[in-house]
């Protein structure tokens, strides 16, 4: 019978993306264990990429978990109660968890808390190893306004300033994010085709970031992806410092923020994130892309 990890990560794109260090240290360190990750079934084409998964449950949220008796399972989730719960229920061999190792800890990059967990229990992890890939950028520039709360987005109309000010750009989004992204694009002058929003699968957007020369948003998914194909990138935060969710340093990546933290599910954009100005982010372009 194979050996069993079970690694729960019920959460958004963003939020796989920066486990990725993690899930190749459990691939590394047990690579004679069959790995299946815990996560919506909606981030499926990441998984190839990732090159740590064999396969997938669907899980959205701290579970429950249908899986029963793996030989480790790891929670990648949070520190609990109702993930390590979830967990303890398949009746694992052996439970690696915030909660049941080490604490907590606040004011921790998202990247090096799961692979501090790990390092934690012996497996070495680096948080450094997030590349899916490298850009060709050939493709366009994308500029993608929306984000999970109102709280984490910039206003249409300073988006679609900055769409005007750059040279071949498309507007993305998920189905939700339609109204905001053809608002951005009608404002910035782009023809219809120029939005893409709630056009496009997992897979389609990946395949857009991939090839981008540029990616301009949020806090959000996308500029995760951004920094997974090592794209040049302006990331907008603002509730939620970039110290603990941002890109890291170098490489063409630059996080804006006015240093105030507030509530990153508010249902207003938040004082800091109206403190950029549209030339912060115009600039900021410019420089990473020269």
């Amino acid at each position: 019978m194979a050996l069993e990890l079970l690694a729960l990560r019920g959460l958004g794109l963003g939020d796989l993306l920066t486990a990725v260090p993690a899930l190749r240290a459990l691939r590394q360190a047990f690579p004679k264990h069959r790995i299946t990750l815990a996560a919506p079934r909606a981030l499926e084409a990441l998984l190839p990429l990732i090159g740590a998964v064999d396969d997938q449950v669907d899980v959205s949220g701290p579970g429950p978990v249908p899986f029963e008796r793996p030989d480790i399972a790891v929670n990648l989730h949070g520190r609990g109660p109702q993930s390590i719960e979830a967990l303890r229920r398949t009746e694992p061999g052996r439970l690696i968890s915030f909660g049941t190792g080490p604490a907590w800890e606040e004011g921790v990059h998202e990247v090096r808390r799961w692979c501090d967990l790990l390092e934690w229990h012996g497996i070495p992890a680096d948080p450094g190893d997030l590349t899916l890939g490298i850009s060709d950028r050939t493709g366009p520039a994308i500029v993608h306004p929306g984000a999970a709360y109102p709280a984490r987005r910039w206003p249409p109309e300073r988006f679609a300033e900055v769409a005007a000010a750059l040279d071949d750009v498309i507007v993305t989004g998920n189905a939700e994010e339609v109204p905001i992204a053809t608002r951005v694009a009608e404002l910035a002058g782009l023809p219809p085709e120029r939005m893409v929003a709630g056009r496009t699968c997992l897979a389609d957007l990946i395949d857009l970031v991939s090839r981008a020369r540029l990616v301009v948003c949020g806090d959000t998914g996308v500029a995760h992806l951004a920094t997974a194909f090592c794209v040049p990138s302006v990331v907008l935060f603002g509730p939620v410092s970039p110290r603990l969710w941002g890109p890291p340093p170098g490489w063409r990546h630059v996080a804006l923020w006015a240093g105030h933290s507030g509530d990153p599910h508010g249902q207003r954009p938040d004082p800091g994130l109206l403190k950029i100005e549209v030339s912060e982010v115009v600039d900021a372009a410019m420089e990473v892309t020269s």
